[in-house]
């Protein structure tokens, strides 16, 4: 991805990330004009970074890089903030311009996820069969979805509390919550459904 863009004289690549905190630092650090980022990064996915990165900047503008394009997760894109959105297969395609056009302030899609986000549309312009379920319910705030990475990637409940500097007993109800909002009954399933939605990497 670097060397696609350095190869641009129009743009200069001012810093990189590890991580979705360490991404959060460096966008307050330096308020670059375009972010391009990962959803799955560590200790802070990339959804949870780019919301954080929109609130706090408002002149900075984040581009997704993802390899999947589910209606579920372009949602979840377009809710965080994020003003563009790429597929991994097809960076050396629409990268450049991915950048170029959020940075000029408008929105960039790739064509597979403009395909889905068309038909997303449209099929939520159709009536309403009575009896159907929100396809809302279940949906994790950033804090719970933050807590469902730690939990993924390792964390006990004290580490997590150390980490976010809350109470243990937050995060505990917290976990409660999740697990009853996802219909989940071990730490095993937190795991495939964390995997499956691209919160954290296999």
């Amino acid at each position: 991805m670097v060397q696609i863009l350095a190869l641009q004289p129009e743009l200069e690549i001012v810093a990189e990330a590890a991580n979705g905190a360490a991404a959060v630092a460096e966008a307050q650090r330096l308020k670059p004009d375009v972010v391009v980022m990962d959803i799955m990064m560590p200790e802070l996915n990339g959804l949870e970074a780019t919301r954080q990165i929109t609130k706090k900047l408002r002149n900075t503008r984040v581009l997704i890089l993802s390899m999947y394009h589910s209606e579920h997760l372009i949602r979840e894109v377009l809710v965080s903030g994020a003003r563009g959105y790429v597929l991994k297969s097809d960076a050396g395609r629409d990268l450049l311009a991915g950048v170029l056009a959020v940075s000029e302030g408008r929105t960039f899609f790739a064509p597979k996820v403009a395909e889905v986000v068309m038909s997303g549309f449209v099929a939520k312009s159709q009536p309403r069969e009575i009896g159907s379920e929100s396809l809302e319910n279940g949906r994790l705030t950033p804090r719970e979805r933050q807590i469902v990475q730690l939990l993924a990637e390792g964390n006990t409940n004290r580490e997590i509390a150390a980490r976010l500097s809350i109470g243990l007993s937050t995060v505990e109800t917290h976990r409660g919550h999740i697990m009853q909002k996802l219909n989940l009954d071990s730490i095993s399933d937190l795991v495939r459904y964390a995997i499956r939605n691209e919160i954290v990497d296999c």
